[in-house]
C-alpha cells in the first residue's frame, strides 16, 4: 500500500492587540522539517506532508527582510496515512513575545 501525503492546516495569528501592526508590517513564515519553507499569510494556510513525525517552526519577519526569525517557536506533529493535522500558532501580545504553537489532528 502506498503512503499518502496529507493536508496540514496551519492557522497563524497575531495577538488581537497588535494585529493591525503585524498585518501591515510583518510576514509570518512556517517551516516544516527545516527543508521546506512555506511563507504564509496571517490566517489559514494548507500545506501537504507525508506520513510520519514532523517538526514545524513558526516565526515572523518584517516585510523586506530575508533572514530574521522573530518570535520563533517549534512543535512536533505526526501525520498518519493520509489523516490531516492541525497547527495553531498564536503570537503573544508584547514586543518580544514568541509564538505559542499547538498541534492536533484536524477535525
Amino acid at each position: 500500500m502506498a503512503e499518502q501525503s496529507a493536508n496540514v492546516i496551519i492557522d497563524v495569528k497575531p495577538s488581537l492587540i497588535a494585529a493591525w501592526f503585524h498585518h501591515i508590517f510583518t510576514v509570518p513564515v512556517v517551516e516544516i522539517d527545516d527543508s521546506r519553507t512555506e511563507v504564509a499569510s496571517w490566517g489559514r494556510s494548507t500545506v501537504s506532508a507525508g506520513p510520519g513525525k514532523h517538526r514545524v517552526s513558526v516565526y515572523f519577519r518584517y516585510r523586506g527582510q530575508k533572514t530574521a526569525r522573530l518570535g520563533e517557536s517549534s512543535a512536533e506533529f505526526e501525520v498518519i496515512d493520509g489523516e490531516s493535522a492541525h497547527v495553531e500558532a498564536r503570537l503573544g501580545p508584547r514586543n518580544g513575545s514568541s509564538f505559542h504553537v499547538r498541534t492536533s489532528p484536524a477535525s
